[in-house]
């Protein structure tokens, strides 16, 4: 015995922006049900460009109210500084205590993302604006960022994010537990030691999951791809292989020393409590 104590994990769930009323209310129950696995927090997303700005507040609010500690992701998009300020100020007045701070995506049709802002100056601005109010997370991309040009400006640019005032890391789904383990290290080497969680999204369906890993470059390993791809009229089959395949990730994710999980969850909660229940939690 070394006399220190284990070091907590943490556990956080991701919802997407809801874009009707209808949404605005099946978020709610979603909500309520993974509340009962007690996380770290929730985070809400911003939609491309912050096209999702709207909803994003009110979801915020929503689940600062009922007591859960809650993380708005925040870019520039297409907003001015000033209203930028003014959402930082209305969340800081809330009790929001953290911030997941994006470059963001351009909305469709925009092509290019040169009006775009990266995170590392979003990271400096609120820092500047509200000092250290905010713990602020920045995304990071264990199979590279699809718009790096090599593994080593990838990490340079992370590095800088960092160095801006971020103070801990949620990456981008991935389902290749080595990736993740080599981007760590390769951290170190750079004398990165903040916590950098594993972001981890459920498969509920073979389609989707192509289309959305193809658009953000997120790797599927072939023999996952043959497997969902002969399950993909059979839904039992594929839940059942499609929860062992995640919950072995997300335990040797935390066996290897993953200082936690953020699980995507899609607006949806049996997936992820399914996943949760078998790693134990």
């Amino acid at each position: 015995m070394n006399g220190k104590s284990p070091i907590e994990k943490r556990f956080s769930f991701e919802f997407s922006a809801p874009k009707s009323e209808d949404a605005i209310q099946q978020l709610k129950k979603v909500h309520k049900r993974l509340s009962e696995c007690n996380p770290h927090f929730f985070s809400v997303t911003y939609g491309a460009g912050g096209s999702t700005k709207d909803g994003t507040r009110q979801a915020v609010m929503d689940i600062k109210h009922t007591g859960s500690e809650v993380a708005p992701h925040l870019s520039f998009g297409g907003d001015s500084p000033e209203k930028v300020e003014q959402l930082l100020l209305e969340y800081k007045n809330a009790g929001v205590n953290r911030i997941v701070a994006l470059r963001g995506d351009a909305p469709s049709g925009m092509g290019s993302s040169g009006n775009l802002i990266h995170a590392d100056k979003l990271v400096t601005f609120i820092r500047e604006k509200t000092g250290d109010h905010f713990h602020v997370d920045v995304a990071a991309y264990p199979e590279t960022h699809p718009e790096s040009i090599n593994v080593e400006s990838d990490l340079k640019y992370f590095k800088q994010k960092l160095d801006a005032g971020a103070n801990s890391a949620i990456t981008q789904y991935f389902y290749n537990a080595d990736a993740y383990f080599r981007f760590v290290d390769s951290c170190k080497k750079l004398q990165i030691d903040v916590p950098i969680v594993p972001g981890i999204m459920p498969i509920t369906n073979y389609k989707g999951l192509v289309r959305f890993s193809n658009n953000c470059g997120a790797e599927i390993p072939r023999w996952i791809v043959q497997h969902l791809q002969t399950y993909e009229n059979d839904p039992e089959s594929l839940k059942s292989f499609a929860d062992e395949v995640v919950t072995d990730l997300c335990q040797r994710l935390l066996e290897g020393g993953a200082p936690g999980i953020h699980f995507y969850t899609l607006n949806k909660s049996l997936p992820t409590i399914r996943i949760w229940r078998n790693l134990g939690l």
